[in-house]
């Protein structure tokens, strides 16, 4: 999208990055990875470093940026504008109802899984890092979570949909 930030985007006249703290509303904290900018709600802002490490990278920077570990930690993409509270609740419920799973993700219709609209047990996520924090940068999200059992969950409406490009958006109603 042109090198844009995302989490500025308006669909709405609210801002992804908005959108995706109403998500997560729930959460008694909350970190945003990215640059800091004013938010609605606390947020911990943290970034990857180096910077530019890619999602897997950016999650666990996440994670680390927690001041109280967490049972189990929503991770939300802010392109996925359509994920809602109810969305994170079906999540958190499908991870908290079978103990065999390490987490739950949005899979859409064709099969298209979503491990950035996700809930994961936060030891499982620490068990499954890289023994060495160099080999977060670049490290690709299917191999971070790879290891994993996943609970599969079922989009209701649009809710799998993410914002990659400029149609995205109009898609949307952006």
């Amino acid at each position: 999208m042109d090198g844009i930030d995302k989490a500025s985007i308006e669909l709405g006249g609210v801002t992804l990055l908005e959108r995706a703290l109403a998500a997560t509303m729930s959460a008694l904290e909350v970190v945003v990875v990215g640059t800091e900018v004013p938010t609605t709600r606390p947020v911990t802002f943290t970034r990857e470093d180096p910077a530019g490490g890619g999602p897997a990278a950016g999650l666990l920077a996440g994670l680390d940026g927690f001041w109280r570990m967490p049972d189990l930690v929503c991770v939300l993409a802010v392109d996925m504008p359509r994920v809602d509270a109810g969305t994170v609740a079906r999540l958190t419920w499908a991870v908290e109802a079978d103990a065999a799973v390490d987490g739950a993700w949005l899979v859409d219709a064709d099969g298209r899984e979503q491990p950035l609209a996700a809930v994961y047990r936060t030891a499982s996520l620490t068990a499954a890092r890289p023994a060495s924090r160099e080999d977060e940068h670049g490290l690709p999200v299917r191999r971070l979570l790879g290891g994993l059992r996943i609970a599969p969950v079922a989009p209701v409406g649009d809710e799998a949909r993410d914002v990659d490009t400029w149609e995205d958006l109009r898609d949307l109603g952006g």
